[in-house]
Parts: C-alpha cells; structure tokens; sequence
C-alpha cells in the first residue's frame, strides 16, 4: 500500500511517498480501517519539519478518516461500512489525561495516518458526524476538538459571551462555528482583509486587522465597553499572549492552544494577576469528548470549512501551501 514516511533528516524534501506491506485483518477488539481523508495540523507540520524530533521513518499525520472494512471478534462499537475518525490521543478515553498519551500521538510517537489502511483497537476511533464525508470527518480529530474543549469543557461560553478568535486556520474557524452555535458574540483577527470579509461572512460580529492595529487588545477592549471578552482562543503563543490578556474581562479564561508566533518570551504577570486570569493550556482532548463535539456538531448541522485538498502523495506540496499561509480553514489529504 501507499505511505508517506518522515525522512532522515525530518524536512519537507525528505517527506516522500513510497509502499509498505498491508496491516493484515483485525484481531480480538480491533478494526480494520480503509482510509480516505486526513488533514494538516500545525503539530503535523512540525513532525515532517523536524521541530518535534521523531524517528526516522515515521508514518506521520495525526487525523484519519475512512471506512471500516473488517471488524474482529468482540468489537462492539463498529460493523462495517462504517464511517469513523481517529482520536487523536488513542488512550485518552474519559477523564484526566493520563501522562503516558503524549508519548502515544499517531503520527508523533506512534505511526499515523498518512497510509491507504490502519488495523487498531476500536477505541482509536468514534464515529463521525451524519452526513459527513471522509474529508469533513477527518478536519475533527485535532482541530474541531481542540476548538471545542478550549470553549466547552476548559470553558463553559453561554449565550450573550464574547469570544475572541485568531486568524483563519483550522481551530480558529472552528471556534467561531462553535462559538456562534452557542449563541455567543464573536471577535475575529486576521492581517488580511479579504480573510476578515471571510470570518465576517461566516458569522464573525466585529472584525480587527492586527497589522493595522498591533495594539489589537486596547482595539477589543474598545469594541467590548472597556469590559473585555469572557474566552480568548489564543494561537500565538507568547508573542500575542499580552494582547490577549488585555483583551480578555477581569475574571476571564485564555485558552492557550498554539505557538505559532513564539514558544517562550515574557508575560506581563501583573496584568495576568491584576485581571485574575485563568490562562489554560491545552492539548487536543479525550475520546469522550470528541463524541460529545460530535453530538454538538449533529445537533447544530455544523460543517468545517476546507480550504484545499491535496493528493497523499503530494503532501510535502501540501504542507508548503499551509507554511505560505494560503488557507483558509483546513487542507485536506485525499488518500
């Protein structure tokens, strides 16, 4: 079968296709999964990168979508012709997260998805959304549920909350879908214009151009009354992590979820402490919580916004076009 595998050293141009023996039938408790669709996480783009280390070899991509094609003795979850998606922590089912999860990410510790057929336990994957293609279910795994867990399970955004969003990938457009759904009142950032018209078409209320506004938390600041916004969804990591604290009311939570503008710098404790601020890291999120996503996505006809789709083969193509930052939404591998 087809599969991509990271190179030694990990970089775009060592990320090449190539074939592997078929993963056999299932056995006791497991599923054998044709796969159609993943999609492209900024984590993913750091494994074939080379800025999480990994071994050489590696199969990588964190989300996997297809059908399942044979199930083993005992698997009571699925039959086949199933659709289903992968978890994104394959031993995180409920509760706390058990330390041991970050060693076992696919496509990180363990092989991923970039491949034509996986066989796993059952509770690698839930089942997808009605009405979803492969392609629509395989965006969820990373981003919908990270989105999701930052305002729902770490957060608790009720009608008339305001939300402020970060740019236009994946978990930002997720956030404001979620957002919207729950009745809550959305500030979208974007340095493009065009991308705010986008956010605003998709139900986005208030739009800020951080090139022409650096100062962008005092901008928010301004829109909300002096008040603030109850949940910031930040991305950026230190080097927006300020103005998401000045955004952000007295008693507010900033869900700390990305790093895409810097991995350590200095915070403004004061400001932090003064606000009484609850900043939350996060990562992702348990197989519980993705079937609840999944319910809140049924119940509100949610469906994610894909910018590009990208054969299996060309995913080191893929992974250029998302380090341009030519997307909007989520790019998707078709396998």
């Amino acid at each position: 079968m087809t599969v991509v595998r990271v190179g030694s050293p990990a970089s775009l141009e060592t990320l090449l296709p190539g074939t592997a023996d078929d993963p056999g039938q299932p056995g006791p408790g497991e599923i054998r999964v044709k796969l159609a669709a993943s999609s492209l996480n900024f984590h993913d783009f750091a494994v074939v990168a080379g800025m999480i280390p990994t071994e050489a070899g590696r199969i990588p991509m964190s989300d996997g979508a297809g059908t399942v094609e044979a199930v083993g003795d005992g698997v009571t979850d699925f039959k086949v012709g199933d659709m289903v998606v992968s978890t994104f922590f394959p031993d995180w089912l409920d509760g706390a997260v058990p330390s041991a999860s970050f060693t076992r990410v696919p496509g990180d510790g363990i092989d991923g998805y970039a491949r034509q057929a996986v066989v796993t336990p059952q509770h690698w994957f839930t089942r997808v959304p009605a009405g979803y293609s492969a392609a629509e279910a395989a965006t969820l795994t990373c981003a919908g549920l990270t989105a999701w867990r930052a305002l729902f399970v770490d957060g608790s955004v009720k009608p008339g909350d305001t939300v402020l969003v970060q740019g236009t990938g994946g978990v930002s457009i997720f956030a404001l879908q979620f957002a919207k759904a729950a009745g809550a009142r959305v500030i979208a950032t974007s340095s493009s214009d065009e991308k705010l018209e986008r956010l605003k078409a998709l139900g986005a209320d208030q739009l800020i151009n951080y090139k022409e506004n650096p100062a962008w938390g005092m901008k928010v600041l301004e829109l909300t009354g002096s008040v603030g916004v109850d949940t910031v969804v930040e991305i950026g990591g230190s080097g927006t992590l300020d103005q998401s604290m000045m955004a952000t009311r007295v008693g507010g939570h900033v869900a700390l979820i990305g790093v895409l503008a810097g991995f350590a710098g200095p915070v403004q404790t004061a400001l932090l402490m003064a606000k009484n601020l609850r900043v939350q890291g996060l990562t992702v999120g348990s197989r519980a919580q993705q079937l609840a996503m999944i319910a809140g996505i049924e119940a509100n006809g949610i469906k994610p916004v894909i910018s590009d789709h990208f054969p299996l083969v060309e995913l080191a193509d893929a992974f250029r076009h998302q380090a341009a930052n030519k997307h909007f939404g989520k790019i998707v591998v078709d396998i």
